[in-house]
């Protein structure tokens, strides 16, 4: 799997916003298909990448043309791993909701929640900082 091209990383703090605005619905209101939508929406983000998630576009289609372009450019990889854990969380707090386990439900999406919180309000992705970590930790285990 391809890690795909260095995006602009204003796309992907727009889509954590509105991903927290979205689990944020779904822990007030319990709307468990809100949460399935989402989960597929981290799916998109993992397997096809930043920009063909839906809410990347969103920002692309809308947003960044009436923005002054920017130079900055991030790395693919962290992204979509980090897509691949709010997918994971996404889905555990969907089976959670689906099969009547409230504590599943409310603590897997309040993880989720969390994560996107903090890439939307302080630019700090939290997927992103472990997939760097592990990396670290591999590299550092093939020189040993």
């Amino acid at each position: 799997m391809s890690a795909g091209a260095a995006v602009d990383p204003r796309g992907p703090r727009f889509a954590a916003a509105v991903t927290t605005v979205v689990l944020a619905l779904v822990l007030v209101t319990g709307w468990w298909p809100l949460l399935a939508a989402q989960t597929v929406v981290f799916a998109v983000g993992a397997l096809a990448g930043p920009r063909t998630a839906p809410y990347s576009l969103l920002y692309r289609l809308l947003l960044a043309p009436r923005r002054k372009p920017t130079a900055e450019r991030e790395e693919a990889a962290p992204l979509r791993f980090a897509q691949a854990v709010g997918f994971v969380f996404a889905l555990a707090g969907t089976v959670g909701y689906v099969t009547g386990l409230a504590t599943l439900a409310l603590v897997a999406t309040a993880f989720a929640l969390f994560a996107a919180f903090l890439n939307a309000a302080f630019n700090f992705c939290l997927g992103c900082e472990v997939y760097l970590l592990l990396r670290r930790s591999a590299r550092s285990a093939e020189r040993a």
